[in-house]
């Protein structure tokens, strides 16, 4: 079945419960499909190993950072 038969199908049907109910059919557009959401790779055990490494070695740096400037004061 084409398009053009279903949509001449369903016409003639709307145009039957019309005719023998004499009801009113309301039609509707399709709703469009959300929009979809950009890809992001979730992080392997890895890759959140390597992330905490790599804040507890930024946290060192900055504690040496901070002793040495008070030493220096």
């Amino acid at each position: 079945m084409t398009k053009d038969e279903l949509r001449a199908e369903l016409e003639r049907q709307a145009q039957r419960y019309k005719d023998v109910y004499g009801g009113e059919v309301i039609t509707y557009a399709a709703q469009p499909d959300p929009d979809r959401k950009p890809w992001r790779k979730k992080p392997s055990l890895l890759d959140q190993a390597f992330e905490k490494e790599i804040e507890k070695i930024e946290k060192e740096h900055q504690d040496k950072q901070d002793a040495a400037d008070e030493a220096a004061s």
